[in-house]
């Protein structure tokens, strides 16, 4: 996969766990969408329930009796004819999914094909919503037509939901050759097989089409076969490439030798037409001596002011592929912790016992999860992240800091600035927050128990909602449990009335507890 391919699948990932309502990807035929969506479908969050449509030359009943037979939907013969019943069984399913905090996600491939009257009904979908949130997130993928299709005034209103757009655009000339010989390497070649002019034939005879790629360089490879050759040259790729498109190919040179014979040809003609012309000329007297004209003063000049120096723009993003490579040896569990501790005002020692049981001796508690970047934005709290590179190695980063599409990265020598898509490309949802229980045994707490922590969570609800002056009853009531749905629905928590560590990072979080560290800056009131 190149880097532009793994960017789309990273804005793919990003919108599933971040954004509703419709994603759309575009690229032209071959470059790699439905490989994308393998990958994506591969990397999909555990909490995402998937309906993926390939055929989308489907009537409204039609399309959405595919999503709700992809989502396991049961339904009586007759709902399958009505699309208002259909549509009541998706939306309690949404709702369903949404209670236990899971996603539904709709890809459709070929989006460009959908009927406007399908399209429509596509549109009318996500009007599924809570009063917070969107309930399904669609992704449409296609050919280039498909951004002319949306950008009719009829579907105006489906354009202004799209919430992220890609186009996958062919590869460049230094893309093709490192996607060739990755692929060599993949298959296990040991040495150079396409020399350099052989790569930039390959990029001018494909475009950068990744398809026609695999195909050209296929065929150059039998051939080298059949002739027992160990090193592929352009010619060679020209022959594969006749082959392929069933018509012949001239080296990029002849092109260049046939345009400057012809302008030599030219030039040699206008060089005999001035000739003869310059022979046959009559010179001509002079008319009158010239006279000058009077001397005009000459205004100043007058030096335009300088422009300010623009403002400097602020440092890209590095890839956290590139950090990974710089920092070899840094980006260990110890070093890690040390960070994350660190931004508690803690202290780890490597040689003193697990990481874990040194925060707990310090009054804080591990968690480790699985989730995505929304919930660790809920969570609001510094992590460390496991990311896994290209070559199956673990690395653990501590993320300390969002903000927009970059994250700051602590390592034991500096800090870095890393855009979150390249994180996404190697984060498999793994991480591990720290934090600081406000009772003496942290546990979930639910209806029925009674003591110093159920008083704790009363009185923070009551403190997150403006209540400062309600009592605080130190007995999980029915009231209770109510005001913990409410929050847990509020910050997209799974909503079950217990407030388990998960709710309780939420609200400590929220709470702006004194001392801890966190991952926004002024997020929710906090600082």
């Amino acid at each position: 996969m190149s880097e532009r391919h793994a960017e789309a699948l990273a804005h793919l990932l990003y919108g599933i766990t971040e954004a509703g309502g419709f994603i759309q990807l575009t690229g032209e035929v071959g470059t790699g969408k439905t490989t994308i969506v393998r990958s994506l479908l591969e990397r999909m969050p555990g909490h995402a329930d998937v309906a993926v449509i390939l055929n989308p030359q489907l009537t409204p009943v039609e399309f959405v009796l595919t999503i709700c037979e992809e989502l396991g939907i049961f339904m009586r013969d007759e709902d399958a004819t009505s699309i208002k019943d259909l549509v009541d069984l998706l939306n309690r399913r949404l709702l369903d999914a949404h209670a236990k905090g899971r996603r539904i996600v709709v890809i459709v491939d070929e989006a460009q094909n959908l009927m406007p009257a399908t399209l429509e009904q596509v549109r009318l979908l996500t009007n599924l919503e809570t009063a917070s949130q969107k309930l399904l997130q669609i992704i449409l993928i296609g050919q280039p037509e498909l951004r002319e299709v949306l950008d009719r005034v009829e579907l105006r209103q489906l354009a202004q939901r799209i919430t992220g757009r890609y186009h996958l655009a062919p590869l460049s000339r230094s893309e093709t050759a490192s996607y060739v010989n990755h692929r060599l390497k993949v298959a296990g070649a040991n040495g150079e097989i396409f020399s350099t002019t052989a790569l930039r034939e390959v990029h001018r005879l494909t475009g950068g089409i990744p398809r026609i790629i695999n195909v050209i360089c296929d065929r150059a490879l039998l051939g080298a076969f059949t002739q027992e050759q160990h090193r592929i040259g352009p010619g060679m790729i020209r022959e594969a490439a006749s082959e392929v498109y069933g018509r012949s190919f001239n080296p990029p040179w002849m092109k260049l030798l046939v345009g400057s014979a012809a302008s030599v040809a030219v030039l040699g003609l206008g060089l005999g037409i001035w000739t003869l012309t310059r022979s046959t000329e009559v010179e001509q007297p002079v008319a009158a001596a010239e006279i000058p004209a009077p001397a005009v003063e000459a205004a100043p000049v007058q030096l335009p002011q300088a422009e300010p120096a623009p403002l400097p723009l602020p440092p890209r993003p590095q890839d956290v592929a590139e950090v990974l490579v710089e920092k070899v040896g840094m980006t260990n569990t110890e070093n890690a912790f040390g960070q994350l501790l660190s931004l508690w005002g803690a202290k780890f020692n490597p040689g003193a016992g697990r990481p874990c049981d040194q925060a707990s001796k310090q009054g804080l508690e591990c968690v480790y999860q699985q989730g995505t970047w929304g919930q660790l934005r809920t969570l609001n709290r510094p992590a460390i992240l496991t990311l896994i590179d290209e070559d199956s190695n673990a690395h653990q980063v501590v993320v300390s800091g969002l903000v927009g599409d970059t994250a700051k990265i602590n390592l034991p020598d500096e800090t870095k600035m890393v855009s979150i898509a390249s994180l996404s490309r190697l984060w498999y949802g793994d991480y591990l927050v720290l934090w600081r229980p406000q009772v003496a045994s942290p546990r979930a707490l639910s209806a029925g128990m009674q003591g110093d922590g159920v008083r704790w969570l009363r009185t923070k609800l009551n403190t997150v909602a403006g209540k400062t002056d309600a009592p605080a009853s130190d007995y999980y009531d029915e009231d209770l449990v109510k005001m913990v749905e409410d929050f847990q629905r509020q910050y997209r928590l799974n909503v079950d009335g217990i407030a388990g560590v998960q709710t309780q990072i939420v609200l400590d979080a929220v709470g702006s507890s004194p001392g801890a560290p966190v991952l926004i800056a002024q997020a929710r009131g906090t600082s």
